[in-house]
């Protein structure tokens, strides 16, 4: 089951699959702060992900790995809260669905997952960089023509989706369109400062100007007709 898990998060289908009401962002730390160190935080993303930023405290939960979840579940406290992310919530919804039926009696997920932690600046381990900072960014941005910025993370299944799609611009529109794409994980403080809390991001910009954004993702046709009208 979590082999085929990964497949529907690696594809996409695992949000669509798993629709459930999530706690509010608040509800949630407060969920957390009060669980203390009875809280059990499990992080059902990818090992090399976590080595990069994960939440203090958190366990890598390999939801690839079969053998490796029944080991480390079977660690686990069925009557203590456990506490659930991935980035966004396709993986975590995975895995608090698995352990739900495993008989685990309290499981949340963070809502928004880790983009969301990050993009409101709460605190992670980290063994990668700030990256830019906000005025590197913001020089960057300089240009005669528009320019669409593409927050993403290679891990992240909607950010795959989109990537052809901002290639296809980026070499269609090369003469009126300048293209940025940011890996927000080794750009946290950047994603922090924008505000940036859910991936894929887009940011299109004039003159330094932020003038259209969208979360989670978009068609090249929209994206071609908000390119059209912000040309004119």
């Amino acid at each position: 089951m979590l082999f085929f898990a990964l497949f529907l998060s690696t594809t996409g289908f695992a949000q669509k699959a798993l629709k459930r009401e999530l706690l509010s962002f608040e509800a949630f730390e407060a969920k957390l702060k009060a669980a203390g160190k009875d809280a059990q935080i499990l992080d059902a993303r990818l090992p090399e992900e976590y080595v990069q930023n994960h939440l203090e405290g958190a366990v890598s939960f390999n939801i690839a790995d079969q053998a490796d979840f029944e080991k480390k579940s079977a660690g686990l406290n069925k009557d203590k809260p456990v506490f659930i992310y991935s980035i966004g919530n396709g993986r975590s919804g995975i895995l608090a669905e698995d352990l739900r039926k495993a008989g685990f009696k309290d499981v949340t997920e963070i809502p928004g997952g880790l983009s969301k932690w990050i993009g409101l600046g709460r605190p992670v381990i980290s063994t990668v960089g700030k990256g830019l900072s906000l005025d590197e960014y913001t020089a960057s941005l300089k240009s005669d023509k528009l320019v669409l910025v593409d927050f993403g993370s290679r891990y992240c299944p909607g950010c795959k989706r989109l990537d052809p799609t901002i290639d296809s611009i980026k070499t269609e529109q090369a003469s009126n369109v300048k293209v940025i794409k940011i890996e927000a994980y080794e750009n946290k403080s950047l994603v922090k400062e924008l505000g940036v809390v859910g991936l894929p991001t887009l940011i299109l910009y004039r003159n330094n100007r932020a003038i259209w954004e969208k979360k989670g993702g978009a068609s090249k046709a929209e994206i071609e007709k908000i390119l059209k009208e912000q040309a004119l």
